[in-house]
């Protein structure tokens, strides 16, 4: 029979225990618009976090709070290097490239070329849906059409304006139109200037993605396709096509890519 501080010390040393076994990874995913990253306590995601900037002082923060066995680094922009001395010194770092180890291939002809994020999305289609033939789609400053076949080759897609840079678009380079912000609520007939604009950037993206669904459907059998990025919420209920959204599938890919490169 336990006496109170025996009792005691067994809880803390259950709890020591289950802390030890604990594995947590930062994913970050540094786009054109914004910094972020996600905490991952074994293979879950337990918080994405929305960066302010990446500082030494930034990184060595969520080192301390969340102390980190592993981390890996999806970047398009010139972010801060010595943000990678800091991880390199008190995790085991991978920084995403073509270099990366990959459970595909990419038999393109600059594989050096390929951005780290659509590495890392379709890393998640081909962990998450392997043996299909998969389009990701994600929706960030630009949209990127990632398709990944059944046999694991990332053999290209596409690459158009995003919905925040069309709607800069139309009033950067015209005289007199505004520049409103995107509403998931559009009209199919616009009633004014305002409205005709969301409509426009926002239904003609719809069609768009749409239209490259069903030309990918119709050419492809065992076919799959996944959304992710910050406008699903305004596009994702106007999609006729059937979709996967996960606002969270790029940190899902990069954790994958963790594993198989982090030991």
């Amino acid at each position: 029979m336990f006496k109170p501080r025996q009792f005691v010390f067994h809880k803390m040393v259950t709890l020591f225990c289950y802390l030890a076994c604990m594995s947590t990874t930062l994913c970050f995913d540094f786009g054109n618009t914004r910094r972020k990253c996600a905490v991952f306590r074994n293979a879950g995601i337990e918080k994405v976090i929305y960066m302010q900037d990446d500082s030494n002082e930034a990184i060595q923060t969520l080192i301390n709070d969340y102390h980190p066995q592993r981390s890996i680094l999806s970047s398009v922009i010139d972010h801060n290097p010595g943000m990678e001395d800091l991880l390199k010194k008190h995790t085991r770092f991978h920084k995403l490239s073509y270099k990366t180890k990959l459970a595909f291939t990419t038999p393109v002809g600059k594989p050096e070329t390929i951005g780290a994020d659509r590495l890392a999305l379709c890393a998640a289609a081909v962990h998450f849906y392997p043996k299909m033939n998969n389009l990701v789609i994600g929706l960030g400053t630009c949209v990127t059409y990632n398709f990944v076949n059944k046999f694991h080759e990332f053999i290209g897609g596409a690459i158009s304006p995003g919905l925040e840079m069309r709607l800069k678009a139309m009033s950067h380079f015209t005289a007199k139109l505004p520049l409103v912000e995107a509403d998931a609520n559009v009209p199919l007939l616009g009633y004014d200037t305002k409205t005709n604009l969301q409509t426009g950037a926002v239904m003609g993206m719809v069609y768009e993605i749409d239209g490259f669904i069903n030309d990918y459907a119709a050419r492809f059998s065992n076919f799959n396709v996944l959304l992710t990025g910050g406008d699903i919420v305004h596009l994702g209920s106007h999609l006729k096509n059937k979709i996967f959204a996960d606002p969270d599938l790029i940190f899902k890919g990069l954790y994958a890519i963790s594993e198989t490169n982090n030991y």
